[in-house]
């Protein structure tokens, strides 16, 4: 199973704009049934792109000024970045063959 990172105020921007390949950013709360419910697939899917995508979570109850730094207004939210750049954003629960699409969009390019 491919490693999840969590990123936190010390982090964010550094592995953001430090990583060699692409970081698929999940925003998620506890409370959030929706992100509990995407949570496994996202997980499935770091493991399926383990040597092209890392998965990296960010808690919005405990680092607020993340989310809020880069607009995420609903949970969940999933951002895809590549190049320390935004590159694909997903708002609300999809079924794991949306959420892949998303990636290999990014991977195509």
């Amino acid at each position: 199973m491919a490693e999840t990172v969590e990123l936190d105020y010390a982090s964010f921007e550094d592995k953001i704009a430090g990583s060699s390949i692409p970081i698929l950013v999940d925003f998620w709360a506890e409370w959030c049934a929706p992100c509990k419910s995407i949570a496994s697939v996202l997980e499935e899917l770091a493991s399926e792109y383990s040597e092209k995508v890392i998965l990296a979570k960010v808690n919005v109850d405990e680092y607020p000024r993340i989310a809020a730094g880069i607009g995420v207004r609903s949970l969940p939210t999933v951002v895809m970045f590549s190049g320390g750049e935004e590159k694909v954003r997903i708002i609300g629960a999809h079924s794991k063959l949306e959420i892949k699409r998303k990636i290999d969009s990014v991977l195509i390019q």
